[in-house]
């Protein structure tokens, strides 16, 4: 069992036990033990001689602001969402670029945007597939590792790895190679009460673990509220829901696109009708020919499996609605009786014929028992006796399966395998409500999602014949911010190097998509931005760098339809991108390809979709108002503050908010005070102070004004 301690014991042992340089691994997101790294971090500081570094990724930190007004809506917000969350101290000295000399910070995936201008951040940078993280921090030498876990008093002698059993589950195994040469590894555990108590391959021995802290983390867990989902974000979540397939297999990503995926996953399964009336006038009663190829517009009959190295808040709703639903087992033998249809919707045997058509051996002998017993397929009190069977009530049949008799007497004998999952996933991070629902659940009811290792979720290689047996009809939809007109995707780093985030998992699932045979990826896209008042085109020609090649290319989405790049000439690529551009830019990138010889000159789009418009669009939602909620997931926004953030959003994206001259455009038409009273209290600005607080007033009752009026 574990040594129990204090945090300032454990810092202790670990400088003590630990012969040089510290190595710490610490899981992504939300499982880090955030007060003990902060007390090594500050023992190190005062120790110049000890080397630290830490390896890990996604080092989560509270939303700030860098402009007044914006400060004004976040920090009353910050305050009620994240509570007494205690930050990552080496965060701020990350962020100021300030970290002591003998300290440094290895991630391989970074909070989206926050460390753009940190220069140790962007140097120390580890561009590496998730799938591969394990591998790369144990050959760097990790020699601790510490996580956050979670208890169950019925589970004594057990933790939960919880939110992170990703990586954490593919390095134990190399570090107990490592230690069993003779190095010196410490693993370190602290309960945190909020978490919720994830068993299957997420709950291991207490004993994995050298040292416990005796102070059970009480604190706020991180969250991740669900952010608006804009006429755009809804568009291309219609487009991809129609290519999802049911009896298929799912994996979606964080952020608004995911989320309008979920939402119209959603409407498709409990309002069809409502659902295939927006897409018709979406589609203009022309559905692009990939729908009917791929997937379907009617309601979910079979169900879906979720197979998402992130375990949103999204596919949790969609578990919740049914929609999600398609057991998956990780008994291979159990998997290819479900996949041959033996097994009916609780996972019983249809019948004893039933599994022999599956492949069931026709002669029943003492293994072929004892797996049927163990799976739980057949009732735990038959024997063998003899070349017999010896039933409960001291009858006896043949082990011949496929004598009638045989059949007769054991139907009453057939019982449901032992639970499977309908949700593979890695880690978890989501809103409050996400961990609250988790918590809530029973032990039976949370056992449908089954949290395990990375290397299983992101890669076809080991157990590849049950991977390739769930993952049939596999629609892998992931996000990028930039498309180049041949095919090539951009999710992670912008063109002068500095990283955004990281590549995470999503060259995996691409590559997954082409690795199973009825498999897609796909990419959502919003095809244009709007930044300080200037309108671009998220699809290029060309890019300084991409995250999925375009040998890759499979399937681009974005809010104006649907381009199928597989197996196309570069020419075709290029028209079916250009089909889902905005019209705004399309001559223009018409031009750049005619001119770099890849479109015959003289070339003309197709009249059908040289209207792509933003306008366009918000007709078709106007017309269907209930099916473009802003916040189809919930939101930890109040009303008023849903409408500051519209308004906010909208700002940013017209003017240049440091600039004095751009604000008091903006100002010039603003409407009244009284207008919006609750509003301008919730900023502090009902009774402004001076001129930049009037400035603010009237610029912010201005933005309220114009997406009001756009909302409507």
């Amino acid at each position: 069992m574990p040594h129990v301690c204090s945090i300032e014991q454990a810092v202790d042992r670990v400088l003590n036990e630990i012969d040089g340089p510290i190595h710490l691994g610490l899981p992504l997101g939300l499982g880090k033990p955030n007060r003990w790294v902060n007390a090594l971090y500050a023992r190190l500081r005062e120790l110049p001689e000890r080397q630290l570094t830490i390896y890990t990724a996604l080092c989560l930190g509270r939303p700030r602001a860098g402009q007044d007004l914006q400060r004004r809506f976040l920090e009353p917000f910050v305050e009620r969402v994240y509570g007494d969350y205690p930050e990552l101290d080496f965060l701020a000295d990350l962020q100021a670029d300030t970290l002591p000399t003998n300290v440094r910070i290895e991630q391989f995936f970074l909070q989206p945007g926050s460390l753009l201008d940190s220069a140790p951040a962007q140097q120390d940078y580890t561009s590496s597939n998730y799938s591969h993280a394990a591998r790369d921090i144990n050959a760097k030498g990790v020699n601790v590792v510490a996580q956050l876990v979670a208890e169950d008093a019925e589970r004594t002698g057990h933790y939960s790895l919880s939110c992170n059993p990703d990586i954490t589950l593919d390095l134990l195994p190399l570090l107990q190679a490592r230690r069993e040469r003779g190095e010196t590894i410490l693993c370190l555990a602290q309960v945190h009460e909020r978490l919720p108590y994830m068993a299957g391959d997420a709950e291991l021995p207490r004993d994995i673990f050298d040292i416990q802290l005796q102070e059970p983390e009480i604190t706020t867990l991180f969250s991740t509220p669900n952010m608006p989902v804009t006429v755009q974000d809804h568009c291309i979540g219609l487009h991809a829901s129609a290519l999802v397939r049911d009896g298929g297999t799912l994996q979606i990503g964080i952020g608004a696109m995911g989320d309008a995926v979920s939402a119209a996953l959603l409407m498709r399964h409990a309002d069809n009708p409502r659902y295939r009336a927006v897409l018709a006038d979406l589609h203009e009663g022309q559905a692009n020919p990939l729908v009917a190829a791929l997937g379907d517009q009617q309601p979910f009959n079979k169900g879906l499996y979720g197979c998402s190295e992130m375990f949103v808040n999204g596919l949790l709703a969609l578990a919740e609605s049914g929609v999600i639903r398609r057991v998956v087992y990780a008994d291979l033998l159990v998997q290819r009786l479900a996949s041959a249809g033996a097994l009916d919707k609780h996972g019983q045997p249809r019948s004893v014929q039933a599994l022999l058509d599956a492949g069931l051996p026709e002669r029943l002998d003492e293994a072929g028992l004892a797996w049927l017993q163990e799976s739980g397929l057949l009732a735990a009190n038959l024997k063998l006796q003899g070349e017999n069977l010896l039933l409960p009530t001291d009858q006896q049949c043949s082990t011949e399966l496929s004598d009638p008799l045989s059949q007769a007497a054991l139907k009453d004998y057939l019982t449901p395998a032992k639970p499977g999952v309908c949700v593979h996933g890695g880690f978890f991070l989501g809103p409050q409500s996400f961990y609250q629902r988790l918590s809530e659940m029973d032990a039976q009811q949370r056992g449908r999602f089954g949290m395990t290792g990375i290397g299983f979720i992101n890669e076809l290689y080991g157990q590849e014949e049950l991977k390739r047996l769930q993952r049939v009809e596999a629609r892998f939809i992931n996000s990028v911010f930039t498309v180049t007109l041949l095919g090539a995707a951009v999710a992670d780093q912008l063109e002068d190097g500095r990283v955004l985030s990281g590549v995470g998992g999503q060259y995996n699932f691409v590559a997954q998509g082409h690795a199973l045979p009825d498999a897609r990826s796909i990419l959502l896209l919003r095809s244009w931005r709007e930044s300080e008042g200037k309108v671009s085109s998220n699809i290029v020609w060309d890019y300084g760098h991409v995250t999925i090649p375009r040998h890759l290319r499979d399937v681009v989405i974005t809010e104006y339809g649907i381009a199928d790049l597989r197996g196309k000439t570069d020419a075709q690529v290029i028209e079916a991108l250009l089909n889902v551009s905005d019209s705004r830019f399309q001559e223009q990138l018409m031009g750049q390809a005619i001119e770099a010889g890849k479109l015959p000159k003289g070339f003309q789009l197709n009249p059908r979709f040289t209207d792509n418009t933003p306008e366009g669009l918000q007709a078709v939602a106007d017309r269907h108002v209930e099916s473009f909620a802003e916040y189809p997931l919930g939101s930890d926004f109040s009303a008023e503050e849903q409408d500051l953030l519209r308004a906010l959003t909208w700002l940013k994206s017209k003017f240049r908010l440091s600039e004095v001259l751009e604000l008091g455009k903006a100002a010039l038409d603003a409407p009244p005070a009284e207008s919006y009273p609750e509003h301008l209290q919730r900023m502090g600005l009902q009774q402004p102070d001076g001129l930049r607080e009037e400035l603010y007033q009237r610029l912010l009752l201005a933005g309220l004004q114009a997406t009001a009026i756009r909302e409507r």
